[in-house]
């Protein structure tokens, strides 16, 4: 999300192998059912991507709008089904600015891309501002920075997943560096039809809970639950999510 755009988003290639390697999956059916408790009329879909979520939004009924800075993303998310009943905008946490909904999403971890304070600050006041009265913002980080990198695919355990028109795919993170909140990472993917090899180095922080929770509270929301997982199940210092569900 932040200016310096990393392959895995902007890669023509890695853009269109995006939807085989990031499926909807448990995260979905939280996102959905979440969304349906809360049963806004509008919805802002910020860090979009290729727009899995924002279309099926955009199936049941929501006035969605879809934000992302990646254009190559954007590109096939119009080519989806309801992709038509979307507003589809090209840009950073800036293009909120004069938007409004009842309830804003940002899903695939969007927030911990968000590396430096000035941005992440900027987009939780834009979300408020954005936000109707009584309106929502929900969004999940992992909690932990150690345990969350044992369950990435390695060099030596890849991952392999088929597209329709790219064949199968091979790939693994090979993770670089790390302090107590960042890491930075390769993402290594094989396309094993063309031969073709793509390397995209990226970091993402790990914010604790409670820098999390005072960025919220002095902002001006308030904090209604924090979920610990996509079962929906409570947070503890055990579990891998930190989902926040916070009120303007």
């Amino acid at each position: 999300m932040n200016d310096q755009q990393s392959k895995q988003f902007t890669h023509p290639l890695l853009a269109q192998a995006y939807d085989s390697i990031n499926a909807l999956g448990d995260d979905a059916s939280f996102w959905l059912n979440e969304t349906n408790k809360l049963a806004p009329k509008t919805i802002i879909d910020f860090g979009c991507g290729t727009g899995l979520l924002t279309c099926e939004l955009a199936k049941l009924g929501y006035e969605v709008t879809g934000i992302d800075p990646a254009g190559q993303m954007l590109e096939i998310a119009k080519t989806k089904a309801f992709s038509e009943k979307i507003r589809w905008i090209e840009g950073n946490y800036t293009k909120l600015e004069g938007l409004s909904a009842d309830l804003i999403l940002m899903t695939s971890h969007v927030v911990q891309f968000l590396l430096t304070d000035p941005e992440f600050l900027g987009t939780l006041h834009n979300c408020f501002n954005a936000l109707n009265q009584n309106g929502h913002l929900l969004f999940d980080s992992r909690r932990s920075l150690k345990d969350s990198f044992k369950n990435w695919p390695t060099k030596d355990n890849p991952r392999h997943e088929t597209n329709p028109e790219l064949g199968e795919i091979e790939y693994y993170c090979n993770l670089l560096e790390t302090t107590d909140v960042l890491a930075k990472y390769e993402l290594h993917y094989h396309f094993i039809k063309s031969g073709e090899h793509i390397v995209s180095t990226d970091q993402i922080i790990f914010r604790p809970k409670s820098v999390i929770e005072k960025s919220l509270q002095d902002v001006g929301f308030t904090i209604e639950h924090i979920y610990g997982d996509w079962d929906g199940s409570d947070y503890n210092e055990a579990s891998p999510e930190m989902l926040f569900l916070v009120r303007k």
